[in-house]
């Protein structure tokens, strides 16, 4: 019996951190689109609600402008390490994607209709932008 108890826990503790990695919550390496290189990393945090949020923790490379200088609203003229460029996004009802927020390009200040959603058993982030009927989709790399 007791061996049928620790078996019964060990797959749920299982079930329970491949779950955990299923969601775009934790950090994530962006590449850039033009180079195809590195460029920064970005921490998706969820709060007691649900809603994520995300944050770069660290820049990669070269950027020419430390500042926002292109944002055009409380972000502003704000350092871009430490910059909230993910905003307000909420799971979708009965699906493995996450939605209904924004995410900020610091480099051209362009805010974007987001839509996450993880590949790879969360390994990945495919991040799509959307303006319109128009997007710009990066898949992001996850380090932790």
């Amino acid at each position: 019996m007791i061996k049928k108890t620790l078996w019964a826990a060990t797959l749920a503790l299982l079930a329970a951190s491949a779950c955990a990695q299923n969601t775009p919550a934790g950090l994530w390496r962006t590449v850039d689109d033009a180079s195809g290189e590195a460029k920064a990393e970005i921490r998706i945090v969820a709060n007691a609600a649900g809603v994520l949020s995300g944050v770069v923790e660290k820049a990669i490379g070269h950027s020419d402008e430390p500042l926002c200088t292109l944002c055009t609203d409380d972000r502003k003229g704000k350092p871009k390490l430490g910059l909230e460029i993910i905003r307000g996004v909420r799971q979708a009802e009965g699906k493995a994607e996450w939605e209904g927020g924004k995410i900020l390009d610091p480099e051209n200040g362009k805010e974007y209709t987001v839509r996450l959603v993880p590949l790879e058993g969360g390994k990945q982030l495919r991040v799509r932008g959307y303006i319109g009927p128009f997007y710009r989709t990066q898949v992001w790399q996850r380090i932790e």
